[in-house]
């Protein structure tokens, strides 16, 4: 079989001309999903460009890596620069929804360049889609039909502010609509947790910890089938805390039950819990618990 060509498209230009649409602008682009010519075979993309799509219709797989891209019929599906999406489409069918592409140097310097990396959607590793109720797929539309609208008239001296808040508007939305998705998924998000807690009581139960140290949110992300930001965010978004903060808070709960039920020195501990200097178990001990463990082990027996 042979390997599939990656397309390189760092450049709205260079999209446009791949699906054979129009441009209107050298850094921005709305596309109709229904117009586009798609090639039959699967194809892959590595994306230079900020990439999201309404997807209307499902009309074959993406995956990203190995891993398959979460989306159905009215979700929204997001893309990075740097991120990599193979394309897979099923036979008779066409796309049809709506697309918004633009370069990262057309936010350079502008609030929107500010704040993009707070819109953690962009961070999926490409899996996770955004649901859409049918109202705010209108909105989202709306949003998409003004900045198409300013790309197709002159350009002026405000051309390039309207267009950045309009995308920032639009990212705004989809912001809200991704939050609004972790509480509509409250209770299998809960069963998430439940699950991280049994893994992370399993991987401190054996030795695991002595064979791969200290364990990553990558590490239990994969046993839950998510990506680690999604599943990341979805631990803060229900605990308060960051994933990376929980497993830690789990790590010096550890720590403290063995420091008062065994007689065991403090950098043996350390090592049996994951860490690679004993150090480092203090450090973190400290910051955590306000005292050195060694400290903590003397006040607590009296």
């Amino acid at each position: 079989m042979m390997k599939e060509e990656v397309i390189e498209l760092d450049t709205v230009d260079k999209y446009n001309k791949f699906f054979k649409v129009e441009t209107y602008h050298p850094m921005v682009t709305v596309v109709d999903l229904s117009k586009i010519t798609q090639p039959a075979q699967p194809f892959t993309i590595n994306y230079g460009i900020y990439a999201l799509f309404l997807k209307d219709t499902l009309c074959g797989d993406i995956t990203y890596g190995r891993q398959p891209y979460d989306y159905q019929e009215g979700t929204i599906v997001c893309f990075a620069p740097g991120q990599v999406a193979s394309i897979h489409a099923q036979e008779g069918t066409r796309p049809t929804g709506y697309g918004l592409l633009f370069h990262p140097d057309l936010i350079h310097g502008t609030q929107l360049g500010h704040d993009i990396r707070n819109y953690s959607f962009f961070s999926y590793e490409a899996r996770e889609a955004l649901h859409l109720s049918e109202e705010e797929r209108h909105t989202v539309i709306d949003c998409l039909h003004k900045i198409d609208t300013e790309l197709r008239r002159p350009a002026d001296k405000h051309s390039r502010r309207l267009i950045t808040a309009n995308i920032g508007l639009l990212l705004d939305y989809c912001m809200r609509f991704y939050e609004r998705q972790f509480t509509t998924r409250e209770a299998s998000n809960k069963d998430i947790i439940v699950r991280f807690e049994q893994l992370l009581d399993e991987y401190f139960d054996g030795q695991t910890p002595q064979e791969e140290g200290l364990p990553t949110v990558k590490y239990f992300a994969e046993r839950v089938f998510l990506s680690p930001n999604y599943f990341g965010d979805m631990i803060s978004k229900q605990t308060g805390k960051t994933a990376s903060e929980y497993i830690q808070s789990k790590v010096v709960e550890r720590a403290k039950d063995m420091l008062l039920s065994t007689t065991k020195p403090m950098s043996e501990i350390a090592y049996s819990l994951g860490f690679q200097y004993p150090q480092h178990m203090s450090r973190m001990f400290k910051r955590l618990v306000g005292h050195s463990p060694n400290k903590y082990r003397t006040q607590q027996r009296g």
